[in-house]
């Protein structure tokens, strides 16, 4: 009796372990963090040698267990007063950790029907003259009066929160339709205790079976089938909560499908609940359990509650699991719904701006054209060869280099024909003398055969003179040094016929058009299309279509055409060979969608033909 009264604060000139506001918040008090509290203080004035306190409970975040009290307030748990806590919730059983000398840390489970829903734990004195038992017995013996809030809070309606909850997390576990129904109506059966719990989804007007509790398969019980549907439509129908026997005070309601189904399983209790999304009725849950009372209004509240959070969550999954034209042909039909219903402005703004581009598109018309990579090069090309062998020793251009018509380009040894152009010199001198001496003895004779002979050294000379001038190589034309470059060749020996120079003429192009093979057949000569340069991006030039190469060449993994043109229009000086650039040769006017589909279509077509068996 001593103990009961010093618990209650009877008889004590000190602070009651229960003053009239701990009190009043352990028997109706709803808010566990509020109550959690009130007891710690409480129990650590009444308890000596507590240093600090904790409460663990049951949480509903992400955490499976979160603190929701510490004495003193503000306070940091000590790591053994943790490690106590983590091990009770571990092994489902009190736990003392002593830490050191001073101190132990004892924590006790809170089990309320089988299932761990927190834990109390206290750091308190473990000094030789502290009574560590003593507190363990209180802690034990006061952690009844958390128990009973928990228990009150179950009773007030937690239970339902964590049943629907659960109903929740078990559609979710499941990805298709079927599998995830089937598992609601099982477990929502074992939670209400219903023999029978269904779930139906609308298909046109009307509810049909889709899931069973405990059966993946109902196709042979036609009749039952037949009337809990009919029960399910008269729920839809009415869109209400329909319960058999009906509840007290509930409102007038046709119940004729549920007493046919009560009827036909011996006088069943009934309750079915419509299934919504967003204002429309999804489908209906039907329970059925096996007294004739039926349901109460708890009962009926819990199924209210799980088919406000799980109807939405089965209809996702069922519209999910349809075939994907039956997905199509939904998203169609929502499509237009949106677009000629009263709301989604924005939509409608788009599919008009859309409408009004692909009928621009369709309609209207442009210049087609075909775009190729080009290179400026002379009209002609001339090659400057070595006239004869010999060895270069002079070397005056190179390529990229403008030359004037008869401007020496290079020079080769000329020295042996020289000496023998003085050879000839002399020897034709010698005759000469001969053929006036002959002449003037009157030998007739032989003044013949000197002068035979002075012809044949005049000849031979005016061939070393020939070549001699060939030895100097001269430009043959004005206009550039395209290829050439002998300035590191000098005193080399060359061969007659060998290419030293190309040079192209400035005032005389051409223009070769590299033509992809889808493009080709669509050119013709004649065509024309503006050119931009590359080197000149501000200019624009004009070019023709000349002649089209039937022979075609591998470019960049294409296979392409060289088609050549004449530049009509255009600044001539500015070019240069070896340019490049893009042209677009203009074909005829077609439709935009034409146009810049074509590429496309080719595609399509191919691909198409080479499927074909």
């Amino acid at each position: 009796m001593g103990e009961y009264s010093t618990a209650t604060g009877e008889g004590s000139d000190q602070d009651p372990f229960l003053n009239a506001d701990t009190l009043e918040k352990l028997r109706n008090g709803t808010d566990m963090m509020q109550v959690a509290a009130a007891w710690l203080a409480a129990f650590a004035k009444q308890t000596s040698g507590i240093q600090q306190g904790l409460v663990v409970m049951a949480g509903t975040g992400k955490a499976k267990f979160e603190p929701v009290a510490m004495w003193p307030d503000g306070a940091s748990p000590a790591p053994e007063l943790m490690r106590a806590v983590d091990g009770c919730l571990k092994g489902k059983r009190m736990l003392v950790e002593t830490g050191s000398q001073e101190n132990a840390a004892i924590a006790v489970p809170m089990l309320i029907g089988g299932q761990l829903r927190g834990a109390l734990a206290v750091l308190a004195d473990n000094s030789a003259d502290s009574d560590l038992r003593r507190v363990v017995d209180q802690l034990q013996w006061a952690s009844g009066w958390i128990e009973a809030v928990v228990r009150r809070q179950r009773l007030s309606g937690n239970d339902n929160l964590v049943t629907v909850i659960e109903l929740l997390a078990t559609s979710l576990h499941y990805t298709r339709f079927s599998e995830a129904a089937t598992a609601v109506a099982t477990e929502l059966a074992g939670a209400l205790g219903c023999e029978l719990v269904a779930i139906g989804m609308m298909r046109g007007k009307h509810v049909r079976l889709r899931a069973l509790s405990n059966s993946a398969t109902f196709g042979k019980r036609a009749t039952l089938v037949r009337l809990i549907e009919a029960a399910m439509d008269e729920a839809v129908d009415q869109q209400a909560v329909i319960s058999h026997p009906p509840l007290e005070g509930s409102p007038a309601r046709v119940r004729r499908a549920h007493i046919a189904l009560a009827d036909h399983e011996g006088g069943t209790g009934l309750c079915t609940v419509p299934l919504t999304e967003q204002g429309k009725t999804i489908g209906a849950m039907l329970l059925q359990r096996s007294t004739k009372e039926g349901f109460d209004a708890g009962g009926v509240q819990i199924a209210e509650q799980a088919a406000v959070l799980v109807g939405p969550v089965l209809d996702i999954k069922r519209r999910e699991d349809r075939w994907l034209p039956a997905k199509t042909w939904e998203a169609i039909k929502n499509f237009f719904k949106a677009l000629f219903g009263p709301r989604h402005a924005l939509l409608k703004l788009g599919v008009i701006a859309l409408i009004a581009v692909v009928a621009f598109c369709w309609y209207a018309t442009g210049t087609y054209r075909i775009t190729a990579t080009t290179t400026v090069e002379g009209k002609i090309q001339r090659v400057v060869t070595a006239p004869i062998a010999g060895f270069l020793v002079q070397a005056e251009v190179r390529a990229g280099d403008l030359v004037s018509q008869g401007a020496v380009m290079a020079r080769l040894e000329d020295r042996d024909i020289r000496l023998e152009r003085l050879k000839w010199l002399g020897d034709r001198t010698k005759q000469q003398q001969e053929y006036s001496q002959a002449m003037a003895q009157r030998e007739r004779t032989q003044a013949r055969i000197l002068a035979s002979q002075i012809e044949q050294s005049n000849a031979q000379i005016d061939l070393l003179d020939q070549q001699l001038e060939r030895m100097t190589i001269r430009a043959p034309f004005s206009g550039l040094v395209v290829s050439g470059d002998l300035s590191q060749a000098l005193g080399a020996p060359l061969e007659r016929g060998d290419v030293l120079f190309q040079v192209a003429p400035l005032d005389e192009y051409r223009v070769t058009l590299r033509v992809d093979e889808r493009d080709i057949r669509e050119i013709a000569v004649g065509d024309s299309g503006p050119l931009v340069l590359s080197a000149l991006p501000d200019t624009a030039y004009r070019v023709s279509v000349q002649r089209i190469t039937p022979i075609s060449s591998a470019l960049n993994g294409a296979n392409v055409f060289d088609v050549e043109a004449s530049i009509e229009e255009g600044p001539i000086a500015a070019l240069r060979p070896g340019m490049e650039g893009v042209a677009k040769i203009e074909i005829e006017e077609r439709r935009l969608v034409e146009i810049w589909t074509r590429r496309l279509v080719l595609w399509a077509r191919m691909t198409l033909w080479s499927w074909r068996p």
